[in-house]
């Protein structure tokens, strides 16, 4: 297999969308059982399924070159898309008393397009390496934390190599993603007071 399949694989299989899709359920299932994984089905229908719908109808309308949106002009309308969905979500959660874990979550996500989206109108921050620094700082909160931390930097690692690989993104981009999806879910997890 040629280093270019297999970044093309590694971002398709770990795409912000798949992540903020599977993420939410399987927290919810470590953290709390059936009954969380049963909030966490919520989260995701609305914070990564509405975004992933407007993504593939703008890719299949020919407005956005791929699910990926490498186009960095053609990101604000699916951005304020994702924004509008993950503050629907969150008001949901926070109304229908859904566990502090995943409202905090989606708070987390919220926090991290804050800033992703004002920087990403200048300059192409990596949404793929801020996503998915931001799960395994989930992760690091529902399973044993040195685990997960050092497995999670490895697969965000691979991550950013991946985008970096395919030319979509230079290593002061990934990084900063990186650093960003680390930074915003860590500090909104502490200001749940589950830091």
């Amino acid at each position: 297999m040629t280093a270019d399949l297999v970044a093309k694989r590694v971002t398709n299989l770990l795409a912000p969308q798949v992540l903020v899709i599977a993420m939410p359920p399987v927290v919810g299932l470590l953290a709390q059982g059936w009954g969380g994984a049963a909030w966490g089905l919520v989260a995701s229908a609305i914070c990564g399924g509405v975004p992933a719908a407007v993504i593939a109808a703008g890719v299949r309308a020919g407005r956005l070159d791929s699910h990926h949106i490498v186009d960095r002009a053609r990101r604000t309308g699916p951005l304020l898309a994702a924004v509008a969905a993950v503050l629907a979500a969150l008001a949901l959660l926070v109304v229908m008393g859904a566990p502090t874990l995943l409202v905090a979550t989606v708070t987390a996500m919220l926090v991290a397009l804050a800033v992703t989206v004002p920087v990403t109108l200048r300059w192409k921050i990596s949404f793929h390496a801020a996503v998915s620094a931001g799960t395994v700082v989930v992760f690091a909160h529902v399973l044993p934390a040195w685990p997960a931390a050092i497995a999670g930097a490895a697969v965000v690692a691979l991550v950013c190599w991946a985008r970096v690989r395919l030319r979509h993104h230079t290593w002061p981009q990934v990084v900063a993603g990186a650093l960003v999806g680390t930074a915003a879910t860590w500090a909104t997890l502490a200001a749940f007071g589950l830091g």
